[in-house]
């Protein structure tokens, strides 16, 4: 095979080739051939997307007993429903077990809290956390009782 056929991405002796134009195949290494922007349709954002935050914890709703009925539902968006379904989850353990980008399942979570088929709870900010040395004043003045 020539350097030109290998940089084409043809195989020698293919005969489904057309002449003169490269033949694109892969292998079982290339990885998934849907690109990311497919799964969302192109969208970087869901329309109901709030701040989700990669250790936000996505949560199935009753409503998602049995996400595979729902034909308007991608597989991946099944695929999040069932995991959460088992244990709730948060977005960065569902992008790595599903193994996507994380921008990739924000938009997907998005898209089933906007179909209330889940419901994501947030971390409460280090800033709304109650202080420290109040917590102990309020123990001490307890065991002063």
């Amino acid at each position: 095979m020539s350097d030109a056929d290998q940089r084409a991405g043809q195989r020698p002796g293919d005969p489904s080739a057309p002449p003169g134009r490269p033949l694109h195949w892969f292998d079982a290494e290339a990885g998934p051939v849907v690109r990311p922007y497919a799964m969302t349709r192109g969208r970087t954002t869901s329309a109901g997307q709030h701040r989700l935050d990669l250790i936000a914890v996505v949560v199935p709703e009753p409503a998602a007993d049995d996400p595979g009925r729902d034909q308007t539902l991608s597989p991946e968006h099944v695929e999040i429903v069932e995991r959460c379904g088992d244990a709730p989850q948060s977005i960065a353990e569902l992008a790595a077990g599903l193994d996507l980008p994380v921008g990739v399942v924000r938009v997907l979570v998005g898209d089933l809290v906007a179909d209330a088929l889940v419901h994501v709870t947030r971390p409460v900010p280090p800033a709304e956390l109650p202080d420290e040395s109040l917590l102990r004043e309020v123990i001490n003045g307890l065991r002063a009782l």
